[in-house]
């Protein structure tokens, strides 16, 4: 069984490949998660867990990451991921992410809204929000990932 995780931060990356998992590789390695393996997770920040924007996390770690990414291989199309945590003043944090066709503002909308809406449904007070996001032009093959890793 893992530990709770204590740390994280918010990250994003964007980028091109040969493959359409190359792309997402190279997106990964713009956004420093790229030489971990990623153990994908749902959408709560355990309570107490502190930001820590210049955090590395050891080569080879298994990774616990809520993330949004979208690959396209239509040349000219944008395409946006995004992220954002909402933390609380006393409890839990809500992590939500998107990724689609379309630019980062609509994408950074459109998770700072499932926020606000996570925290209502919660009758949670919103004390922070964190956002990071990433838009791409396709030329080839392209790549857009927003991610919040958790770590110890």
């Amino acid at each position: 069984m893992l530990p709770t995780p204590t740390k994280f931060f918010v990250t994003a990356g964007s980028s091109e490949g040969n493959s359409e998992l190359t792309a997402f590789d190279n997106a990964l390695l713009q956004a420093r998660v790229g030489n971990v393996n990623l153990i994908r997770v749902s959408s709560i920040l355990p309570p107490g867990t502190q930001y820590t924007p210049d955090l590395e996390i050891p080569p080879g770690s298994l990774l616990p990451i809520a993330y949004g990414s979208i690959v396209s291989t239509v040349q000219g199309e944008i395409i946006s991921a995004a992220v954002a945590v909402g933390i609380s003043a006393d409890s839990f944090g809500v992590i939500m992410e998107f990724s689609g066709k379309c630019t980062r503002d609509k994408a950074e909308a459109e998770v700072i809204a499932m926020v606000k809406e996570a925290f209502a449904n919660r009758k949670m007070e919103l004390k922070d929000l964190k956002v990071a996001s990433a838009e791409h032009q396709v030329q080839r093959i392209g790549c857009a990932f927003a991610a919040v890793p958790l770590w110890y």
